[in-house]
């Protein structure tokens, strides 16, 4: 009887959706609200396109309960579930429905103060005073929740955390994961100590929550994570404040992201008879990204392989949104398992990232250090036994030989994908290589790639598919793990280029901001743009603090300075497909 009752109970969920005759009960939807998740509102407002954004409705707040808006429309539609009249659907969204932003009460960091002493290692005057400015954004992109949020969590797509927080900027008006690594680096360097330790409590006590960190804190994000950089979050405060208190406190919690990786996104890989057990991306959502949802419906159109072949795509786009790279040509895997195809050929699950695998390396090591820190051998000896399987295992599956570098590896195919992405260093920058030839090799491929052809960061990729993680567009994030594993190495030569790049990077964003005082997501060829932005201003800072000393202004006859007369668009355009020329 209770199967019959599940069975009935997913098959009224099923026709509750309406999405298409390809939905399935396989996998749940992106969370339970039936207004921000799935149901017949989300998907007839956007489908119906009112706003030039699809996160615009899903980040809009109830002006009433759930169940009552969910009857209005019903009462609206009479059981039709055919599409509602644009104009019908704006009167009831301007009736039920206020703009973004009501979940905030305003709120300035007490921690913030003039002149933090990391300002005066900048030598050059132009970059010291353009560090000052950027020590003041934090104060735009400083949000809290407000006390309504916390009463009426129902009428929210907004998870309510404790603490205040930094929001990247543009679209992105909430507290996101991964990019909040950068961001506390940067508040730490601006001595802004307390912000960052609140990011950190809300970060434990979303673990706490939901056992793993979300995307973001919305609930249209509350199954699918993104890189784990909680470990090294809390490094960063341990060795700026020596906190053994606050160390214990997150510990737990640590401990049990830990545990969610790796019991809900590992694979086991056998090499030569062995078996490996490494990292994926790996989401478990059957139904279009709500913040993307006409995107997600319109790709899914025509498929034809099989009748659950738009649910496995939108798992995948959901596991390509939880790699942080959304989207890119590195998940693209076609019809014979080769890296090549389309959007619709995303396959992110079926690939072993080695930046993830990296990355849960050098927690595993972080972790070994906490527990040693305060005096717990057994736990310490425990991730010490960690890192050495996880470092055997990336150098069985992921190490290639013969590039002198490690690669991502396809579970269809059981052999490596040989594209350049910047992470190919990423098990550099987390010392997890156990022959330091490993390193020099790594830094020769890098040197032989064609990603140093351009003088303004290291482009995602070479290929230039389209998707904002591929050529030409060059991310914050990668310049800096590939300028800090570049910094780790004890050759001079790899040392020098470090800081060549930072450079190149620092006259990019520096000469930008000049022209439009204003930080990008990223180094862009498209027209639409972010601003903020909290980790570019984060890696910014971390560059100007590290080579302060040495980085320079002076343009020199730069071909960016002749864009920076354009106007915004063309110059974003320019800087971005010219420069990467």
């Amino acid at each position: 009887m209770r199967g019959f009752l599940a069975a009935v109970m997913c098959l009224c969920l099923c026709l509750v959706l309406f999405l298409c005759p390809l939905y399935s009960c396989a996998l749940p939807p992106p969370c339970d609200s039936e207004i921000y998740c799935y149901g017949d509102i989300l998907r007839q407002v956007q489908t119906a396109k009112l706003f030039d954004d699809d996160k615009h409705f899903v980040d809009m707040k109830l002006k009433s309960a759930p169940d009552i808006i969910l009857t209005a429309f019903r009462n609206l539609t009479h059981g039709d579930l055919n599409s509602v009249p644009p104009a019908v659907l704006r009167d009831f969204l301007h009736k039920y429905f206020d703009e973004p932003g009501k979940e905030f009460a305003p709120w300035t960091p007490p921690d913030w103060h003039d002149k933090p002493q990391f300002l005066a290692g900048i030598a050059d005057a132009e970059l010291r005073s353009w560090a000052e400015k950027l020590h003041h954004l934090w104060k735009s992109l400083g949000r809290k929740i407000s006390s309504d949020a916390l009463a009426h969590p129902e009428q929210y797509s907004q998870i309510f955390t404790p603490h205040p927080f930094v929001v990247p900027g543009g679209r992105f008006r909430e507290l996101y994961y991964w990019d909040s690594y950068w961001v506390i680096n940067g508040l730490l360097l601006s001595e802004m100590t307390d912000t960052a330790r609140g990011m950190i409590l809300n970060f434990i006590h979303l673990i706490n929550r939901y056992g793993f960190i979300p995307n973001g804190a919305r609930v249209y994000y509350e199954r699918r994570s993104q890189p784990p950089f909680l470990s090294l979050m809390v490094e960063s405060y341990y060795q700026t404040t020596n906190d053994t208190d606050f160390l214990r406190t997150a510990l737990p919690a640590l401990e049990q992201e830990y545990l969610f990786w790796m019991r809900n996104r590992s694979v086991a890989v056998e090499v030569k008879g062995n078996k490996h057990v490494l990292n994926r991306f790996d989401v478990q959502v059957g139904l279009p990204r709500p913040e993307s949802y006409s995107d997600d419906l319109e790709l899914a159109e025509g498929l034809t392989e099989g009748k659950h072949a738009a649910e496995r795509l939108w798992k995948e786009l959901h596991s390509g949104a939880e790699s942080g790279w959304d989207f890119s040509s590195r998940w693209f895997v076609d019809g014979l398992g080769n890296n090549n195809g389309s959007l619709k050929d995303t396959r992110t699950s079926l690939l072993i990232p080695t930046d993830l695998n990296a990355l849960l390396c050098r927690n595993e090591r972080t972790l070994a250090h906490f527990y040693r820190t305060l005096g717990n051998e057994s736990e310490a000896a425990r991730y010490d036994k960690a890192v050495s399987a996880r470092q055997e295992a990336i150098e069985a599956v992921l190490w290639d030989e013969k590039r002198g570098v490690w690669l991502d590896y396809s579970l269809v195919t059981n052999t490596s994908h040989p594209a350049f992405y910047p992470t190919n260093l990423a098990p550099v920058w987390a010392d997890c290589y156990s022959q330091p030839s490993m390193g020099q090799k790594a830094l020769h491929y890098l040197q032989t790639s064609g990603g140093l052809a351009f003088p303004n960061g290291v482009p995602t990729s070479l290929v230039d598919s389209g998707q904002q993680w591929d050529y030409p567009n060059a991310w914050p994030p990668l310049q800096h793990i590939l300028i800090q594993g570049l910094s780790s190495l004890p050759s001079q030569e790899a040392r020098e280029l470090g800081f060549d790049l930072a450079q190149r990077w620092i006259r990019t964003n520096w000469l930008a901001y000049v022209k439009y005082e204003a930080m990008f997501e990223k180094v862009i060829k498209e027209e639409v743009y972010n601003l903020g932005f909290g980790w570019t201003n984060g890696v910014a800072l971390q560059l100007l603090s590290q080579y302060g000393d040495r980085l320079t202004s002076d343009s020199n006859g730069n071909s960016f300075t002749s864009c920076l007369s354009i106007s915004v668009s063309v110059a974003l355009l320019c800087s971005a497909q010219t420069l990467f020329l």
